[in-house]
């Protein structure tokens, strides 16, 4: 980063001359690679880098952040300017003083680790990929749709405040995708979307094997189109969800709203609100067999990392334990609210986003159930593989999803597909109606989105799959 990553000090110093109670600066340079390949052919390519620094600053309880991506030393003493007269201003308003937690802070260093960098594999072998992919497609059925997606970015950053730290990091991330949809006359179509992700380079590719999934799942795609008949409605059944619909609801109905600021109400007109209320820790929430974590920490993830965007160890947050609410996600901010420490939540997408509480690598804890136990014990249900769509209210609470591979069950044995399974639901009524978990374990990738400007940042989330007793299901028609 040269000789600018002085002036990450440099803001901190002058930001304190000029009255600032904290200071924290965050240098970042960042280089990305994408290619968008549709029907054949590709159809965007795109190289980039951007450079830049966030200042925030703390001032009589009023908190302010800027950034540039003009690094002199004129630019950079503009916004600081800028940055303390806007917190000065928002302290007059402020109906409560903002403070920051207490905390044991280090100078440390971090970075992911890979194999093959990504940047140094050719255009061209990417896009063979992509060839392989359409004529693997093309020997199964008619896919009119078919589109992949290829990036990589690498990530360098600093981070320094008033108290006198500077944390380093590097990441490396690489993500593949694909998004297809099948036909067939008379029987109508069905969509699958697919990603791999992980802080890691090009061995991505031969480790997760995209070609083979999306083999498998093409035949499957066909196969529901011609043989699944409409799932059993209107009556009590017992569900067995997979790993990757448990992913999704413990990021949507536990990882939300287990975020501090959304609890506190920040939230509320921008990403949405929580069910949960400052008092509810302890609370249960659901079964003894409920215990959902978020862990930035695990290696080769797409939400690693071991430092936070202010500078806090990361480590394992538990939010469920036992079925009951055990800790929200916290920064320093809301932290000090509630009298704890931070549990190192906080993140921001770019330097021109101010680093706010997100969720890392969300899932449910395995147990002990392999798949076959959990059917073997249903007279009569449906088991949900994966999904199709989805969508949750703005507080949580109420929630759908629905099934792309699902089968019905029989006597403990799984037997026709069905299509188009719908599963509504409350938080509550999830939780609680959780009677076994399996120890199959599987993370899947996302971007998660919040905030204002809206900043997305890579997740995993996941889990094992799970049985519920006793619900209902309807049909997405």
């Amino acid at each position: 980063m040269g000789n600018c990553m002085e002036m990450e000090f440099y803001a901190v110093d002058l930001a304190n001359k000029l009255g600032a109670d904290y200071a924290e600066a965050r240098i970042e340079r960042r280089y990305t690679s994408n290619i968008l390949y549709r029907n054949g052919r590709v159809e965007a390519y795109r190289y980039g880098s951007s450079y830049g620094i966030g200042i925030r600053v703390l001032v009589n309880g009023g908190l302010a952040f800027t950034s540039t991506n003009i690094l002199d030393k004129d630019n950079v003493e503009r916004i600081v300017r800028d940055a303390v007269k806007i917190a000065k201003n928002a302290s007059k308003r402020a109906i409560k003083s903002i403070k920051m937690s207490e905390e044991k802070l280090v100078s440390a260093r971090w970075e992911s680790k890979f194999k093959q960098n990504p940047f140094d594999v050719s255009l061209e072998e990417k896009i063979e990929l992509f060839k392989v992919f359409d004529s693997i497609l093309k020997d199964i059925g008619v896919f009119p749709s078919r589109s992949y997606n290829f990036s990589t970015s690498f990530l360098k950053k600093r981070f320094t405040n008033s108290e006198g730290i500077v944390v380093e990091g590097k990441r490396l991330d690489t993500y593949i995708s694909y998004s297809i949809i099948a036909f067939k006359p008379g029987k109508g179509s069905v969509y699958r979307w697919n990603s791999f992700a992980g802080t890691v380079g090009w061995e991505l590719i031969k480790d997760e094997k995209p070609e083979k999934y999306l083999m498998e799942e093409a035949k499957k795609m066909q196969e529901i189109l011609d043989k699944a008949i409409k799932p059993p409605i209107n009556e009590s059944l017992d569900i067995v969800l997979g790993s990757e619909v448990v992913g999704l609801m413990v990021h949507e109905s536990c990882g939300h709203p287990s975020e501090a600021d959304r609890i506190m109400g920040r939230e509320a007109a921008q990403a949405g609100e929580s069910y949960m209320k400052p008092d509810m820790l302890g609370k249960r929430i659901g079964t003894r067999v409920v215990n959902i974590c978020d862990d930035p920490t695990i290696p080769k993830s797409y939400g690693f990392y071991l430092y936070d965007d202010e500078g806090i160890k990361a480590r394992k947050r538990e939010l469920f334990k036992n079925g009951y609410i055990n800790e929200f996600l916290h920064n320093r901010e809301t932290a000090a609210i509630f009298g704890v420490n931070s549990n190192g939540s906080a993140r921001a997408s770019s330097y021109n986003r101010e680093p706010i509480i997100r969720m890392a690598n969300t899932y449910f804890v395995p147990g002990d159930y392999s798949l076959e136990e959990l059917i073997e014990d249903v007279h009569r249900g449906v088991y949900i593989k994966s999904y199709m769509e989805w969508n949750i209210d703005d507080r949580r609470w109420s929630q759908r999803y629905v099934g792309l591979e699902a089968y019905l069950i029989e006597n403990g044995e799984l037997k026709r597909l069905v299509k188009n399974p719908a599963l509504e639901i409350t938080t509550g009524g999830l939780y609680s109606s959780i009677d076994a978990v399996g120890k199959d374990l599987k993370f899947y990738p996302g971007t998660c989105g919040k905030g204002d400007p809206g900043q997305g940042v890579p997740v995993w989330f996941g889990g094992p799959s799970i049985r519920l007793r006793n619900v209902m299901l309807s049909i997405s028609l």
